[in-house]
Parts: structure tokens; sequence; C-alpha cells
């Protein structure tokens, strides 16, 4: 790659080039367990769709780990690329790839001998317990890959190959449509065939992420560098709003699955499930341009561009808006159908979903702008303000809404949790934002 590419190239050309296959890439990572409720929900049931759902926070916690370090790492690789600073942006990969590494066999270990325990924490009744540790314990195995494919795919976009990542997360969803239909339909595995389809998935993504990594010739590889625990902290903190952000998800996973199962039990957890997942694509599709300008934003506020950095933010606040209207709309309208993709013959969790629906569309007009003012402060290494927006967004205001808008209006207050959680986390995001002088654009 050009090494000025990012500080050089017309600023929505660039925004093609990188946000395009991000987006892409995370709907796609984002749908590998999705896929497997479609799956599970038509052809095992809607027990097996609420264990499927269940068992989201502890793959939230595998994802965690690795987007705190893959974007921590990328977000001080690229500064220290933008300041010429080639051999600490070699440290900071071998470190990351190291500290990655440990921390996934350690998930490995304690998913395969306590997974029980696990499924019974993350809220599974006596109906829902086996499948939600079977699910966990499978999916534990391959956690090793699927972290490391994240970090050598972000790390991709350093050396100019963003399309890589984008190929193997193509290559993923095949594997798994392919895997689901065989182990799901044909083969009759239920929850643990979801699960292995999953995991494979991601490891085949892994074997197209990973053969950049292994040339001397790209600036970041696995051969250049050397440990470094002096960059373990910043590498950390800089992402740690990422790891905010997974806890987050987690965390409204969580409290709406044990608020739904108190409220309507295993048909509100399925009707929330499907919901979460229509959604889901909504936001990643929003995350995906937030990740994608992330190189852009990091390397132009090292080489001290501000003018570029705010280019890119106008650009990509202006995208999120239409998007989200464009997801407000679709959820609003088509709600039915949408949900019947999940939820087909099973009258008292479609009608419990669509209503909630038509609540829950309000979240997406105000969401793009929260992510991407997250994303922002990330790239530029202000953990703090990310962390403060990922946490309201997804923990404090979540906290509070499903605690309190249940009391006051029933059933119709869990879906307005989310909406509001948005729209008060905009408020708080808007006021660093005007703080910050290198932030701040208006939006014309």
């Amino acid at each position: 790659m050009n090494d000025n590419i990012l500080g050089t190239e017309k600023i929505s050309k660039l925004f093609i080039k990188f946000s395009i296959p991000a987006i892409i890439s995370m709907v796609i990572a984002g749908a590998q367990t999705i896929i497997d409720g479609i799956f599970v929900g038509n052809f095992v049931g809607q027990n097996a769709l609420a264990s499927v759902n269940i068992v989201q926070p502890f793959i939230h916690v595998i994802i965690g780990f690795s987007m705190i370090i893959s974007i921590g790492s990328l977000s001080f690789m690229g500064r220290s690329l933008g300041e010429g600073k080639k051999e600490e942006a070699q440290n900071i990969f071998k470190t990351a790839t190291i500290v990655l590494a440990i921390v996934s066999l350690v998930v490995l270990l304690f998913g395969s001998l306590l997974s029980v325990n696990i499924a019974a924490l993350l809220g599974a009744n006596e109906v829902l317990l086996e499948g939600v540790s079977i699910y966990t314990r499978t999916i534990s195995i391959f956690a090793p890959l699927m972290s490391l494919m994240f970090l050598f795919g972000f790390t991709n976009r350093v050396v100019g190959k963003p399309e890589l990542y984008l190929r193997g997360m193509i290559l993923s969803i095949i594997v798994n449509i392919s895997l689901d239909f065989i182990l799901i339909k044909q083969l009759s595995f239920g929850i643990r065939g979801a699960a292995f389809a999953t995991g494979i998935a991601y490891v085949s993504a892994f074997f197209i992420v990973v053969y950049p990594m292994l040339s001397k010739k790209n600036i970041v590889n696995i051969f250049s560098g050397k440990f470094d625990k002096s960059v373990i902290i910043p590498i950390l903190y800089n992402g740690s709003s990422e790891g905010v952000i997974s806890i987050a998800t987690a965390t409204t996973a969580y409290l709406f699955n044990i608020t739904f199962m108190k409220i309507a039990g295993e048909s509100g957890v399925a009707a929330f499930t499907t919901i979460n997942y229509i959604s889901q694509f909504g936001i990643l599709i929003m995350f995906g341009i937030s990740d994608g300008i992330g190189p852009i934003l990091s390397y132009n506020y090292g080489y001290k561009k501000h003018d570029r950095l705010n280019d890119t933010l106008k650009l990509a606040s202006k995208v999120n808006l239409v998007v989200g209207v464009i997801l407000f709309f679709i959820l609003f309208v088509f709600g039915k159908q949408l949900v019947s993709l999940f939820a087909s013959g099973n009258e008292e969790v479609l009608n419990l979903a669509v209503r909630g629906s038509r609540i829950y569309a309000f979240a997406f007009l105000l969401c793009g702008f929260n992510i991407i003012n997250s994303g922002s402060f990330t790239a530029i290494g202000d953990a703090r303000a990310s962390i403060i927006i990922s946490a309201s967004r997804g923990i404090v205001f979540i906290i509070l809404g499903i605690n309190i808008l249940p009391m006051i209006i029933g059933m119709n207050g869990v879906w307005l949790t989310v909406p509001f959680a948005e729209c008060m986390t905009f408020i708080i995001g808007m006021y660093l934002v005007k703080k910050d002088n290198n932030l701040y654009v208006k939006i014309v």
C-alpha cells in the first residue's frame, strides 16, 4: 500500500474503499448466529430459538475480547504509522496477537468445562438449560481461531487489503448456511449443529485473512516486531470502548431475556429474539461504517490533517442518518413480514414481536450518530469519551429504562427501553463532540 493513501486520496473514495467492505463484513459476521436462529427457529422449535438467543452474551464475551484488542491495536497502529513510527506499529501487532491468543485459550477452557454453570448464569431455565449448555461448550472450541480472525482481518486494512476480510466473511456465510442446512435440517443435529456451523464458518474466514500476516513484505506481519508489555495497557485502553459495546450488547440481551422470561415466558424471549436479530442487521451496517472510517480517522489524526478527519466524519454521519431513516421505515412498515422469517406459524410470538417492532424502530433514528461518535473517539485515542457513549447507550440507560418504563406503561415500556437509551445517549454524545474541536462538525 502507498503509505500516504489514507492521508492523500479523496475522502469519498477512501470511504467507499474502506467502509463498503467493512459494512458487508460486519453484517455477515453478525449474521452468523442470526442464520442459526432462522434454521433452529423453523426446523427445531421455539425453545431452541430462545436457547440460541440466551447464549448470545457468552458469544459477545468472545467477540468482545477480540474487538477490544483488535480495534485497540488498529487505532494505535494507525496513529503510529501516521506519525512514521514503523517499529512501534510492528510491536503493537505482535503483542496484540500474543495477548489475544492467551485470552482466547482461557475462554476455551472455561466454556468447555463450565458450560452448564454459564448457561444457568445467563438465565436459562430447566427447559432451556441443556440447549444453552451445548451451544456454549461447542462454540468455545473455536474461540482461539475466531479471535485471531478478527485481529488479522482488521489489521489487513492497515496493510491496504480491506477486501480480504470481506472475502473471508463471504466465505464464512456460505459455509454457515451450507452447514446449517446439512446439520440442522438434513441430519437433525439441532443446537449442536448450529454451533458447529458457526464455529467452522469463522475458522474458514481465518484462513482467508491470515496470509498477509505471513508475508514479511507487509509493514505489519507476525514475524516483525517484538512483544512489548508496555503497549498492552494502551491497546486495552484504546479498545476499551469496544469492550463496553460488547458488554453492553450482552447486558441488553441478558436483561431483556430475564424480563421477557418473567412477563411472557419462552414466547416472550423468542419474540425479543426475532426483533433483536432484525435490529442487528441495521446496527451492524452502522458499525460497519464506523469501523471502516476508523483507519482514515486515526491516520489523519496522527498526521495532523484535521480537515480530512472532519470531512470523513461529516460524510459518515450523513450516510448513517440515511441508513437509520430507511431502517426505521422498513421495520415500522414491514415488521410482520420480517418477523415471520424467524417465527412462522407461531401466532403468539409473531404478535408480540410485531407490536414491539413498531416501538423499537424509533431507535434507528439516533443510534447511527451515537455509533459514529463512539467510534470516532476511539480512532483518535480518546477512549474515555468513547466509553461514556458506549456505556450510556448499552448499559446505563438500558438498566434505567428496563427497570422504570415497564412499571409505567407495561410491556410497551420494555420495547421502548432501547429508543429511550439512544435518545439520552445522543444528548450526551453531542455534548462530548461539541467539546472536542477535532471532532466537531455540523451535519448540513
